[in-house]
């Protein structure tokens, strides 16, 4: 892979947009637009919090599943099963649903609240990486829709949305499902936007042959949504994407700011 400058990407994606007027472009969130993971920001916060005891049942069914330890309170669970996924085993496309249901007990409303109240606290403005933030402002100038796709929880990626000016619209995440009441249930809308899931959340919402003029990653879940576009881009890439390169053959990383 080589490294190229925030110019040359802008220009390549000038380039494809007179090429083929009408087309997109999409970033993940986490590692690419900010540093760090607002996903496991939010879960830290609700540990913090205080799980709901609507969450139990489901906690012990999935650390059972894995063989982990299923004593204790809910958070005490959640804790377990976060430590098994950092260990490498328990299930990553799992643990980001986990991570999205840990909610389960809170109304929407006041998900929603408690989201916008943990993006302040985490300082998610001191994070955003400048490179990345250069195209998205660029493609916002000129007319490009700009998406955003990511895994970590709904209502804190929408917080970090507002904060990097993608529209709400705009915006695929790990959605909770909720009752008839509004009141989040232990389980997500399913898929979520994870590997060959971002593709189909981005294809359902932009259509099937619109043009990706250029997408955004930073680890290897985000391979199939850089494989869709006319130039793939690696933002500080992690080791996993940087192991599957071979896979996105036109792929090039973003000279960092």
């Amino acid at each position: 892979m080589r490294t190229v400058s925030v110019k040359e990407v802008i220009c390549a994606i000038d380039e494809a947009r007179a090429r083929e007027p009408g087309g997109a472009i999409a970033f993940d969130g986490d590692g690419t637009l900010w540093a760090g993971d607002i996903g496991e920001d939010f879960f830290e916060a609700m540990l913090a919090r205080g799980l709901h005891e609507t969450a139990r049942d489901a906690l012990v069914r999935e650390a059972l599943a894995e063989n982990i330890d299923a004593s204790g309170t809910p958070g005490d669970i959640a804790r377990r099963i976060h430590a098994a996924y950092v260990a490498g085993t328990f299930p990553e496309r799992r643990v980001c649903e986990i991570m999205t249901w840990v909610a389960a007990g809170l109304s929407r409303t006041e998900l929603d609240g408690f989201c916008a109240e943990v993006i302040v606290a985490v300082g998610l403005r001191d994070r955003l990486h400048e490179e990345a933030l250069a195209v998205l402002q660029h493609a916002r100038r000129v007319g490009i829709d700009v998406y955003l796709v990511s895994a970590s929880p709904r209502a804190i990626v929408e917080r970090g949305a507002e904060v990097v000016g993608i529209d709400l619209a705009n915006t695929m995440a790990a959605r909770e499902a909720c009752d008839a009441a509004g009141i989040v249930a232990c389980a997500v809308e399913r898929p979520i936007p994870y590997g060959p899931g971002k593709v189909e959340h981005l294809r359902e919402r932009i259509g099937q042959n619109r043009v990706l003029y250029a997408a955004f990653g930073d680890n290897a879940f985000d391979v199939p949504m850089l494989q869709e576009a006319r130039v793939p881009v690696a933002v500080r890439p992690k080791k996993r994407l940087v192991d599957r390169a071979g896979e996105v053959p036109s792929l090039v990383i973003l000279h960092r700011a």
